[in-house]
């Protein structure tokens, strides 16, 4: 199997959606971003045995919560409840970066996670 096909059944895993409809916005412009996100984080990362999906998927809701990125944290809170994680678990995350980002991009990132939960009718 090639990288990209490796990272790419993960990322449609745990995303749910297909390469094509997560980046579709970007390939006229950027054709090989969609190939480098699949080849390196997914195929590379993810794949590791060390650490389970679940915990990457919190792990990244973290990080992306104090970057403040708020379409890519929505995806990965998708991605956070497809592997297994909570609710209560994913807002605790995102909470306890209060700490570490400042209060402002917690409050966005309980908002984003609070738009997520409804979405998917879990609140």
């Amino acid at each position: 199997m090639s990288r990209y096909e490796k990272g790419k059944e993960v990322l449609e895993g745990i995303q749910e959606r297909s390469v094509e409809e997560i980046f579709e916005g970007i390939e006229d412009i950027a054709p090989d971003m969609s190939r480098f996100v699949v080849e390196f984080p997914y195929a590379e990362i993810y794949t590791r045995e060390e650490v389970d999906l679940k915990t990457r998927e919190l792990c990244t809701v973290a990080a992306l919560t104090t970057l403040g990125t708020i379409p890519q944290l929505k995806d990965h809170i998708n991605a956070a409840l497809n592997v297994g994680n909570t609710p209560t678990e994913i807002v605790e995350i995102i909470m306890q970066m209060s700490a570490y980002c400042g209060f402002p991009k917690s409050i966005n990132g309980v908002v984003a996670a609070k738009e997520v939960f409804t979405e998917r009718d879990l609140i």
